[in-house]
């Protein structure tokens, strides 16, 4: 492709050489180029990328993409642009043949719910008939083939190079996370979705890395309804109409409350053995009763959602009704069957915002008690520890604290600051180190009637341990237990 074509809807400067050039790449990182290439200067918080320009050269970079002066570089092509990242996207964009404009792409954005909400869209499609993408934070899914991916939201070249797989491999839909991350670091430029979604808002994300305040999360998020056609936004949430501040698109809504377009009532929670779920009626854009095997409040809310947008893609609801009955997302209150004496759900909960929306959804059951198996991650949050081990402290009936992605720190000196907030809490509690034994134990002393939640991986196979990642499954190790205490497979 000629440089220029990529460049075509970006304001930028030439520095030196032409645009007439043809690139055959696109690079944002100096050790990935290839001849031919044209490499965006992509800086981060610590690292200006403008300082591997001469790494990129020797590589073979045809052109170089930057966002202030450089010294001109013999035969290579430079074009200063003003925001490096948003330049990335549309050359991306450009570069495999604009691929979201074949699919009819939905942007799901919110604190919580969004790869549950992602999964029981794309089961009622698929239910349907139809071939669907998904991108997010389990990873991509491209019809039945997956792809791993680094961030909820990845990278805009990443974005349009799954979405050009989905186009050539035939997917009709792509149904995307869209983190206020990837809004506020133009992940996504160039896209406008045909739908955006709005699940919910709460406390997260805030630090040096992420989101200076609440005030900039939200505006963040708000951003994806100046993107999109029709935003479906949770109007039961306090911030509908913050999220929906400045927005261009049409607006549709639904929730619990009066006022919804799509409106749920008459909600309840469905026990049958050691299977959980909720169910309710729907009025309003839609008549019906839904039922899930997905427990908690919460769950009804992504239904709502997945019931919203499957609405105005046009899913005969018998589709939409027998997705939701059935779906199953990974490690997102997953709930595993093993017997109808105790339920064990695995869950990602890994903060205390997270673990506390779980326990309480799970309180809702009325369980003998609730049982909660989690460790922290290293190299993390020292605060973290100490919230999470308070809210299990304080909500949970017995903790078994045990490992997680140690990474660089020893376990015994997470597990110590975990247990800092469990006594704040005042919870009873064990520890056992190693994380199969922890969820046998678990399993081994449940009685009748008990909740067990086993937190924080989630959809992830692996323990990330002193650099090295070690296979690792949740989901395998509660399985084999039932294989050895029960001789079922």
């Amino acid at each position: 492709m000629l440089l220029k074509d990529m460049l075509q809807n970006i304001p930028c400067t030439l520095l030196g050489g032409s645009q007439e050039i043809e690139v055959t790449g696109l690079s944002y990182d100096s050790r990935k180029v290839q001849p031919g290439d044209a490499f965006v200067c992509i800086s981060g918080l610590s690292v200006d990328a403008h300082t591997f320009i001469p790494q990129a050269v020797e590589k073979g970079a045809a052109a170089v993409i930057v966002t202030k002066d450089v010294d001109p570089i013999p035969g290579v092509t430079i074009v200063r642009v003003e925001n490096a990242r948003r330049a990335l996207a549309l050359m991306a964009k450009e570069y495999f043949g604009r691929p979201d404009e074949k699919l009819t792409t939905i942007g799901i954005t919110g604190t919580k719910g969004k790869t549950t909400t992602s999964y029981m869209l794309r089961a009622m499609l698929e239910h349907a008939g139809h071939k669907v993408g998904v991108i997010g934070s389990i990873g991509a899914v491209i019809g039945d083939r997956e792809v791993k991916t680094s961030n909820t939201t990845p990278e805009s070249y990443e974005i349009y190079h799954l979405f050009a797989q989905m186009v050539e491999e035939g997917c009709e839909y792509c149904v995307m996370e869209v983190s206020s991350q990837g809004l506020k670091m133009d992940r996504v430029a160039g896209i406008l979705f045909d739908y955006g979604i709005f699940t919910n808002f709460s406390d997260d994300h805030i630090g040096p890395t992420e989101h200076k305040d609440m005030a900039e999360y939200l505006y963040c998020k708000s951003l994806l309804f100046r993107q999109c056609k029709v935003g479906i936004i949770n109007r039961d949430s306090p911030y509908w109409q913050g999220v929906t501040e400045g927005h261009t698109c049409a607006i549709e809504t639904f929730g619990f409350e009066e006022g919804a377009d799509l409106l749920a009532s008459n909600h309840h929670f469905r026990k049958d053995g050691g299977a959980l779920g909720v169910e309710f009626d729907v009025s309003g854009a839609l008549t019906c009763h839904v039922v899930t095997d997905i427990p908690g409040r919460f769950s009804a809310y992504n239904s709502m959602t997945a019931l919203a947008i499957g609405r105005d893609l046009g899913i005969p609801l018998t589709d939409m009704l027998a997705a939701l009955k059935t779906i199953r997302v990974p490690g997102r209150v997953e709930l595993i069957d093993v017997s109808p004496k105790f339920s064990i759900m695995v869950d990602y909960a890994h903060n205390a915002v997270s673990t506390e929306s779980v326990i309480t959804a799970m309180r809702e059951y009325n369980p003998h008690r609730v049982i909660c198996v989690f460790g922290c991650g290293g190299n993390r949050s020292k605060v973290r520890r100490y919230e999470i081990g308070e809210i299990c402290g304080k909500m949970a009936d017995f903790s078994i604290v045990t490992s997680d992605n140690s990474r660089f720190e020893e376990v015994e000196d997470i597990m110590a600051d975990i247990r800092i907030g469990l006594d704040k809490g005042h919870g009873k509690y064990i520890e056992i180190p190693d994380r199969a034994e922890a969820i046998y134990y678990s399993m081994d002393h449940a009685e009748e009637g008990d909740v067990i939640l086993v937190l924080g991986k989630g959809h992830e196979d692996y323990q990330e341990i002193k650099g090295v990642k070690y296979h690792f499954s949740d989901q395998e190790t509660i399985l084999k237990w039932k294989q050895e205490r029960l001789g079922e497979e």
